[in-house]
């Protein structure tokens, strides 16, 4: 078993864009979340450093390393997530648990991973191959499903559960991605949550979307739902998350929206 690293405590937090760097440095959030592909370690934005001389921590999120893939993690951006987490002096760093790329091709989207033991074992030495090379610890998040594998022989908990006990890896849990699975693919939200190691949460992300044609599209554009808050609540009432973030992406609304957003947060954790 790998060593367990100690939850960082986090708070309430927002993922930090540069559309609303000013509206994120008004709202006194406790930390934020800022896309590691579009930062620079070398000219870190001005509005990210007044976040961090405030102490608020900023946490790099990545996209782009695909450590779901067959392949090894990519040197480079290995390396670029190390140095946005010493430029940031951030407490942690998150990506997803998805394959992106494959023979030199891009998938254009975070692709679940066949959760068959071969697949795990594969991801966990990927896994260790990124905790090598980064200076902090690492968490993973689950992603929201375009479809299911049809030999998967591990749910999604007992995949994560066994990768936690593997590498010691802490989890970002997207409670969007799993109300998202739930409508689209049927996959009950609360028995996933019954079923992760909740006890390695790392922090929980909280977003909206739209729903057409009876899909749900997680667009991260809109209010969260009330079933995406409930699902955060039961996440609470089974384990205290060390910090839970918004995510907004587009189609930013006024301050005073975002700003009920994360009381809607806070009173959703607050009935657990």
């Amino acid at each position: 078993m790998a060593e367990r690293a100690q939850p960082v405590e986090l708070g309430v937090g927002i993922g930090w864009r540069p559309e609303i760097d000013l509206t994120v440095e008004r709202l006194g959030v406790d930390f934020v979340e800022v896309i590691a592909e579009n930062v620079d370690p070398a000219r870190i934005p001005e509005s990210l450093t007044v976040l961090r001389a405030r102490g608020v921590p900023v946490i790099p999120h990545g996209v782009g390393l695909g450590i779901g893939g067959a392949d090894r993690p990519d040197a480079s951006r290995l390396r670029h997530l190390a140095a946005c987490a010493e430029a940031l002096g951030a407490p942690l760093v998150s990506e997803h648990l998805a394959f992106v790329r494959g023979g030199g091709l891009e998938a254009g989207h975070l692709l679940p991973v066949p959760r068959t033991r071969e697949a795990l074992s594969v991801v966990a030495g990927n896994v260790r191959l990124a905790q090598d090379a980064l200076p902090v610890p690492l968490a993973l998040e689950n992603v929201a499903a375009l479809f299911g594998w049809p030999d998967d022989e591990l749910t999604e908990a007992e995949f994560l559960g066994e990768l936690v006990e593997r590498t010691g890896v802490k989890l970002l849990i997207d409670v969007a991605n799993l109300y998202t699975n739930q409508v689209n693919l049927g996959l009950d939200a609360r028995d996933a949550l019954d079923g992760l190691p909740l006890a390695e949460l790392a922090y929980v992300h909280v977003a909206g979307g739209h729903a057409r044609d009876g899909v749900w599209h997680d667009t991260h554009t809109a209010s969260a739902p009330d079933e995406v808050l409930d699902l955060l609540s039961e996440l609470c009432a089974r384990a205290r998350p060390p910090g839970v973030l918004l995510e907004w992406d587009d189609d930013y609304p006024s301050d005073a929206t975002l700003a009920g957003e994360l009381g809607r947060i806070r009173a959703a954790m607050s009935r657990a």
